[in-house]
């Protein structure tokens, strides 16, 4: 086949590979200068795309006339969009004979929209999934081609759920690139009425409260801790983050939320809205990263105090 890839990220790096490995024609790779502001932890296609004498564009709006215009003097059979971060618009859809398809990070039609990764830890979910779908100017609202079930264990965190669905879609891809080279692929309808949608998320999203149940501080610290900004709460006036945590089962123990219950070679123990939360590695604005237990003495953290309080 002769494709046109638009791609970035560990899952773009990953098909990408295997498009190359499966001896189709790759025409062209569409994808993202790194952003300096951002920690690059994953595969960088670009990178991968040049090394393999790949035609590669970096556009800042691939909707433009001009290179849609490109891409159609290309007269790929089939587009593939591999978590490239920009909304294709109805021109570029258009230009491939046999079609467009989108690799979605999640079981849909389930958590379309925008990251879909960190969404389901936030949510507390026990699965998610890949899926290979038609493109539709809907977000991941067309067709499905194929798709794989990804567990979610309760230690899980962004990182690691990144490893297992990169495993997932490239596994998944693999078997079906001979079916879509041979015109042979399913397709088939989603659920409308089971379908669920979620934006992007910012920094400030990653606030919480004391008086919050502890599983949920819980979900939303592996959801947004290293390689993301991370859970913070504040305390002396200065931001506090929570980098690893775990919640704590005790419904016996009436304490008002944010307060210290004991402080020990595991970390903090604070109280929350609903049981209690072993803070393990924390870090303070303008402090570096340290476990709870350091944490503690370098701040002279004492039991029944409230954290929310330290001036």
């Amino acid at each position: 086949m002769r494709v046109v890839v638009f791609g970035y990220h560990n899952i773009g790096h990953v098909c990408l590979q295997e498009l190359l490995r499966q001896g189709h024609e790759v025409a062209a790779v569409v994808t993202h200068e790194d952003d300096p502001s951002e920690e690059i932890w994953f595969a960088s296609v670009p990178q991968l795309a040049r090394s393999s004498g790949l035609p590669t564009y970096t556009p800042t709006n691939p909707n433009t006339p001009e290179f849609v215009n490109l891409i159609g003097g290309l007269q790929p059979e089939l587009l593939f969009s591999f978590y490239y971060r920009h909304l294709l618009k109805a021109p570029l859809l258009g230009l491939p004979s046999r079609g467009c398809l989108n690799l979605h990070g999640s079981y849909l039609p389930q958590y379309r929209g925008r990251c879909p990764v960190n969404w389901v830890l936030v949510n507390g979910e026990s699965y998610t999934g890949v899926t290979l779908h038609h493109m539709v100017e809907q977000p991941d609202a067309g067709d499905i081609v194929a798709q794989r079930k990804v567990p979610i264990a309760f230690e899980d965190t962004a990182a690691t759920l990144y490893v297992k669905m990169t495993a997932a879609a490239g596994e998944m891809f693999a078997e079906v690139l001979p079916q879509l080279a041979a015109g042979t692929a399913p397709r088939v309808l989603q659920n409308q009425s089971q379908a669920s949608y979620y934006g992007g998320r910012k920094p400030a999203d990653g606030e919480f409260h004391w008086d919050w149940p502890g599983l949920r501080t819980y979900n939303l610290v592996r959801a947004v801790t290293h390689p993301y900004p991370g859970a913070y709460t504040s305390f002396g006036g200065r931001r506090l983050l929570v980098w690893e945590c775990v919640p704590i089962e005790n419904e016996l123990l009436a304490t008002p939320p944010g307060s210290v219950v004991a402080v020990n070679v595991e970390g903090i123990v604070v109280a929350t809205g609903e049981n209690q939360l072993l803070l393990q590695s924390v870090q303070l604005e303008g402090e570096a990263q340290m476990s709870g237990t350091e944490f503690a003495r370098l701040h002279d953290l004492r039991v029944g105090e409230t954290m929310s309080a330290r001036a």
